[in-house]
């Protein structure tokens, strides 16, 4: 049986671990906390069409093709054991002011042009579609395609299905690659880019907080679906979980590997929520969190052969657990010798050496 040796135990590297797995692998995951880091306190929007934005195309095509990949890979792993909590309900993007619902309309005409199905809608429809949004929201877009799972359920899942297929957890920070048994896969998520040359100042480590409340006796329940906005330029988005609670984030800044929650941030996601939904200010606070997602210098991720032996999976920015389908399957075609799937060509790591030419 061959071996594979997975370093890092987040979204990524678990995905690849279970897949290989399956396929008959002998696989180690190396991380000294597998299941928490980044992947642990995403707020598990599947939406590549709503972060979509002229110029980053193959960021769409490539959150797309995983996106389709999803609910096979949602039951493949229900069927393991352990359901992951994917939810169905789509995405709704509102606007505030008048600037912002002109960057709505200009991205509902992009998708448009690109064939994807969404649904404008004024201020009055989007509040009948969530009641709880604010009377000052202008206008919106419904997104019926997005989906959004349940990050720490996925994990949950994702580490069940490894165990079920006998997939071996060390837990230990790895700092090179000599020692390591069989092919490699650097799925090391911000710190990726300590473990090869060729990802060296390619992927770095952004920060961002998040914030998870619960309703209160007496409160307006959470939306039904992801609702998204620009709040004073800054993104915001609130993420419904089953149990009741709502994920709230998404701040985003150069901070190094440093993973305090600041006064800052958490004001910046409560004074940006609460113009989006009001009555959350009623809402338990429950945690508060911040974590290193690992930012490649393009937005598009590495995925293919570093060298002989050795496969990135790493610098998914924010579409970490969005991506996990498509990248598990890259792996596991570069592993049985196959072509990888066409979308994955332009995150090959190769790019980095040719934008240099």
């Amino acid at each position: 049986m061959k071996e594979l040796s997975v370093v890092g135990g987040g979204v990524i590297g678990l995905s690849v671990a279970w897949r290989a797995s399956a396929r008959g692998r002998r696989v180690t995951v190396y991380d000294p906390d597998p299941g928490r880091g980044a992947s642990w306190l995403a707020g598990g929007m599947l939406a590549p069409v709503t972060e979509a934005w002229p110029g980053e195309e193959d960021v769409l095509t490539l959150g797309e093709a995983s996106l389709r990949r999803w609910p096979d890979f949602a039951r493949d792993l229900a069927e393991e054991g352990v359901d992951p909590g994917l939810s169905p309900h789509g995405t709704l993007v509102v606007a505030l002011d008048s600037a912002d619902a002109g960057n709505l309309e200009m991205l509902a005409a992009y998708l448009t042009r690109l064939g994807r199905e969404v649904g404008q809608l004024t201020g009055r429809e989007a509040r009948r579609a969530e009641p709880g949004l604010a009377a000052t929201v202008r206008s919106g877009l419904l997104v019926p395609g997005d989906l959004a799972v349940d990050n720490r359920k996925l994990l949950i899942a994702l580490k069940h299905a490894c165990a079920v297929r006998g997939v071996e957890f060390r837990h230990e920070t790895v700092t090179e690659l000599e020692g390591l048994e069989g092919d490699v896969v650097l799925a090391a998520g911000a710190w990726t880019g300590r473990l090869h040359p060729a990802l060296d100042g390619a992927v770095r480590p952004l920060k961002g907080e998040i914030l998870r409340l619960r309703p209160r006796r007496g409160c307006l329940p959470p939306p039904k679906r992801t609702v998204r906005a620009m709040v004073e330029g800054r993104p915001i988005y609130l993420v419904p979980r089953d149990d009741g609670q709502l994920v709230l984030g998404a701040t985003q800044y150069e901070a190094g590997f440093d993973e305090t929650v600041t006064v800052r941030g958490v004001r910046e996601l409560l004074e940006g929520a609460e113009r989006v939904f009001p009555c959350l200010t009623e809402y338990e606070l429950v945690e508060t969190a911040a974590g290193l997602r690992a930012a490649s210098v393009d937005t598009m991720p590495f995925i293919g052969e570093l060298g002989e032996g050795v496969f990135a999976a790493t610098g998914h920015h924010r579409n970490g657990l969005l991506m996990a389908p498509v990248t598990a399957d890259a792996a596991v075609a570069w592993l049985d010798g196959r072509p990888l799937p066409d979308e994955v060509a332009a995150a090959t790591p190769s790019r980095r050496s040719e934008e240099r030419v």
